[in-house]
Order: C-alpha cells, then structure tokens, then sequence
C-alpha cells in the first residue's frame, strides 16, 4: 500500500486521445475508503444491442431533474455497457430489492451470458422480475469525466413497487430500515 504524496501514472483516453496522469494513490485509498462509507441502492443498468440483452451492476445512479425528469449515471470508460450506449439510445434502471444480492454479484462479473436464468421482460430496455423500482430512459448527452463517463438520460417511465430495496455499505449487501 503506498503512502498519501506517493504518485503512481495511469493511462486514460480522453476524446480519443491516450493520456497519462499522476494519480496520488494515498488519496485514492482514502476516497474510496471514505466512499464505502457512504450508503447506496444498486441498480442493473441494462440496454440492448445486436439483438441481445447487455446491463451491469451500477451504484452511481441519481436524479437529476423531475421538470424535466432526468437521470444521470456513471459508467467507467472501460465499461462495455457504456460502449453500448449511444445518444439517442435507450436504457433502464432496475433498482434491485433486498434478496437481489446475488443478481447484483452476477452482473457485477465478468460472465459470459449475465441474463442466463435471470427472468427479465423487454420493456423499451431489459427489464428484470421483482425488482424494487424501475425506470426507463433515452441517453441524452454523455459527459466525459476523469476515468468515467457520465450519461444524461430522458426519463420515458418510472414505476415503483413496494418491499424493501437492496443497500450497499463498507462493501457489504444490506437493505433500510425506519426508525
């Protein structure tokens, strides 16, 4: 484990151009350490292309806009779901319930078919069964940002459902409870 001030170089394309920058591993460390420490939903964002069914398992996921309503979602560079994604594409959010853990897991591997035995409906975008909430929406615009990507999505439906939704904190699976 390196130490705060310690630099390591990583490579990253930014519009089409390979970059290198200086990342201070210690504060790397430290985000992500304090980042577990911040309580998400999970979600399977999914779309299609070429006829088949493609999502991974995403926390960085928020409203936006309610007027008009939009979502906003953060997919690594690298992610194959965002090389999916065009402007003007669409794609859903299902918001996993607490006993999805293990679809979570799924879609979070590299798996050659994440769908298989996964019971799911097209609905504009893969929808899977008995998730806790769902919402569809076109890619309006995408964002560069650092080793990321962030996609601006118009919302065409929403709809929830009741149950408690799956939680994610100090990278452990939990779910909410009132107080």
């Amino acid at each position: 484990m390196s130490k705060p001030g310690q630099a390591s170089h990583r490579s990253l394309l930014v519009d089409g151009a390979d970059m290198s920058v200086s990342v201070d591993t210690g504060l790397d460390h430290a985000l992500r350490t304090a980042m577990a420490n911040f309580t998400t939903g999970l979600t399977i964002v999914t779309t299609s292309a070429g006829g088949r069914p493609h999502g991974t398992t995403l926390n960085s996921v928020m409203s936006v806009s309610m007027d008009p309503p939009k979502v906003l979602l953060s997919l690594a560079r690298t992610s194959s779901l965002l090389a999916r994604l065009s402007r003007g594409g669409t794609f859903g959010i299902n918001v996993l319930a607490a006993h999805q853990d293990q679809v979570a897991l799924r879609f979070a591997t590299k798996v050659h078919d994440r769908f298989a035995d996964i019971a799911w409906t097209d609905d504009g975008a893969p929808r899977l069964d008995e998730t806790h909430a769902w919402i569809l929406a076109d890619v309006a615009s995408t964002i560069p940002a650092g080793d990321h990507t962030l996609v601006l999505g118009d919302v065409l439906a929403a709809e929830a459902s009741g149950g408690r939704p799956l939680a994610y904190w100090q990278r452990t699976f939990g779910t909410h409870q009132a107080f």
